[in-house]
């Protein structure tokens, strides 16, 4: 290819555009390989954030779950009406 393109007779600007071709290829090249870079990291970056979420969500459930083993009875707490809007409950703290 090189040797064809040496063969050929024409101007001067056609070295300077086989220069200029190369270094545009070259400059191509970069940023491919620059933006690569930056869109592995932001793959990255993402999976991280998923896997920390994961997590947490897991850590949520073993407690919900470990929360909902220690309840004891049915639930129910005991209430008493005083009058008006007023009502007086018993037992809801002697469930923690």
């Amino acid at each position: 290819m090189v040797r064809e393109f040496a063969a050929q007779h024409g101007t001067a600007f056609r070295s300077f555009a086989a220069v200029g071709g190369a270094l545009a290829t070259a400059a191509a090249v970069a940023v491919g390989a620059v933006l690569a870079v930056f869109f592995a990291a932001t793959v990255l970056v993402i999976a991280l954030m998923s896997s920390a979420l994961l997590y947490l969500a897991s850590l949520a459930t073993r407690a919900r779950r470990t929360a909902r083993a220690r309840a004891r009875g049915d639930g129910l707490i005991e209430a008493r009406h005083i009058g008006g809007h007023h009502w007086v409950a018993y037992g809801w703290n002697e469930r923690s």
